[in-house]
């Protein structure tokens, strides 16, 4: 039994089976997101907040064609989060915490929160 591929999005189980350990993904973990998984993402970001939603679309205007694994990781983290709380970060009332205080979630709020700033 073969293990399943490890997306950009995240890394496949590990353990072992009735075939001993996974074997580790070949493809190195930064690198370019594939159509399935960026559309998988996009489909994840649908929100029922229009303020959440026009943050998302602005920020997948800009990087849709350049998204890397980590961004792609750091907001598929960010829309675990209810509207509220997500709203919540994105306006800066609060900054990330615990499971969220991580780079990939911090650089993709920052460019979410400044990305629609008037110049």
């Amino acid at each position: 039994m073969n293990a399943p591929p490890r997306s950009a999005l995240g890394a496949a189980p590990q353990g072992s089976g009735a075939g001993g350990p996974a074997k580790p993904d070949p493809r190195p973990l930064l690198g370019e997101i594939d159509s399935a998984d960026l559309r998988r993402l996009k489909w994840r970001c649908r929100r029922g907040m229009l303020e959440n939603d026009l943050f998302i679309e602005r920020f997948f205007r800009r990087h849709e064609s350049t998204l890397t694994p980590n961004q792609a990781r750091g907001l598929q983290a960010l829309m675990e989060l209810p509207d509220n709380d997500l709203l919540d970060l994105l306006l800066a009332r609060r900054e990330p915490a615990d499971d969220l205080d991580c780079a990939d979630v911090r650089n993709v709020l920052t460019q979410m929160r400044t990305e629609g700033r008037p110049s």
